[in-house]
């Protein structure tokens, strides 16, 4: 009888995609606040932003019922786990990490603050910025980015940055300026939108 192995090695298992879906669930609307650990909390410390986008497939048409997590220092650069041991104490009032869903235009938002800038792997200080994971159906694996400031001047130094040759990919990783009405006042509003394949890709980084 053919057992349908070789050599008495079983096939390799079938690769499969992440999903097949996220029920609304899993990314509540609390998630997408990191500014405050809970409604009733005092507010994190430094500068509010929003930070809005769409996720989108090759040729421009919206991703729907994707997963965007965010994971970010506070405003002195500091994270909330053991292995950072800066001077300053971290903000015990900042989330540090948060979770969206995109809608059916692709659409994802989040409050936060703009962080400082933390330590780098290769050395010196990165620019602040933020970390982004995507998860979603059609997916093998997660992906991993970043979202940089606009007119940060510590962006010319930042090991990542400056790791890209090619400064249009470097620039499709700053976030843009935008007018949001749903931003209150005072609030530092900005768009990044992440393409997930094709010539305007946004750039991932290795997982």
């Amino acid at each position: 009888m053919d057992s349908g192995m070789s050599g008495g090695r079983l096939p390799p298992t079938p690769a499969q995609t992440v999903g097949p879906f996220f029920p609304p669930l899993l990314a509540p609307a609390a998630l997408s606040d990191l500014t405050r650990r809970r409604p009733d909390a005092p507010p994190a410390r430094g500068e509010p932003v929003r930070l809005t986008g769409r996720v989108l497939q090759e040729g421009g048409g919206p991703v729907a019922n994707f997963v965007v997590e965010i994971w970010q220092a506070d405003c002195d650069g500091r994270f909330d786990h053991p292995a950072d041991r800066g001077n300053a104490p971290a903000d015990r009032n900042f989330a540090f990490w948060g979770r969206a869903a995109t809608d059916g235009d692709g659409r994802y938002a989040f409050r936060t603050i703009k962080p400082g800038p933390v330590a780098a792997a290769e050395g010196g200080f990165a620019a602040p910025h933020i970390a982004v994971t995507l998860l979603g159906s059609g997916l093998m694996r997660r992906l991993v980015t970043r979202v940089y400031f606009p007119d940060e001047p510590r962006n010319e130094a930042d090991p990542l940055l400056r790791s890209i040759a090619d400064a249009s990919l470097r620039q499709r990783l700053i976030a843009r300026r935008v007018a949001d009405p749903e931003a209150p006042p005072g609030t530092l509003s900005l768009a990044f939108d992440i393409v997930l394949r094709g010539e305007a890709e946004t750039p991932f980084l290795a997982d």
